[in-house]
């Protein structure tokens, strides 16, 4: 998960414990956290290839249409599916994302049941449903 908001990143992790697959979520707070994760460089060096990405899109340091591109324009990258999840409801948002390959684009609900709602159906849809590329 990439996002610099704490309260969605609780409520996304306490979303996940309530489900019935186990994930293993890790978080990076800015763009250049989630570059160094995805890229296994510094501190990251031993990072887990994430099955999935939940990347908001409005972050410090770089923004998440950034890492979008340079997630989707690396080879070995790519076929990580990328699931935007983002307070951004401007239709420029939605076309960039999904040209720069995003798998979905979601709109972050305000309200914490909504939300957490929200997570379980990604979890269930990705986890459940979906045949995601072998790690």
């Amino acid at each position: 998960m990439v996002e610099d908001n704490p309260v969605d990143v609780l409520v996304t992790r306490e979303a996940l414990k309530q489900g019935r697959i186990t994930n293993n979520l890790s978080v990076a707070e800015d763009g250049e956290e989630a570059l160094d994760f995805l890229f296994r460089t510094g501190q990251f060096s031993a990072a887990p290839r994430p099955d999935l990405i939940l990347l908001d899109l409005n972050l410090p340091k770089k923004d998440g249409r950034e890492i979008l591109t340079e997630l989707k324009n690396n080879p070995d990258l790519r076929s990580i599916p990328v699931v935007i999840l983002t307070t951004s409801q401007a239709e420029e948002d939605v076309l960039r994302s999904y040209d720069c390959g995003a798998n979905c684009f979601i709109v972050k609900p305000v309200d914490l049941e909504q939300f957490t709602s929200t997570i379980r159906s990604i979890e269930d849809f990705w986890f459940s449903i979906v045949k995601l590329p072998a790690s």
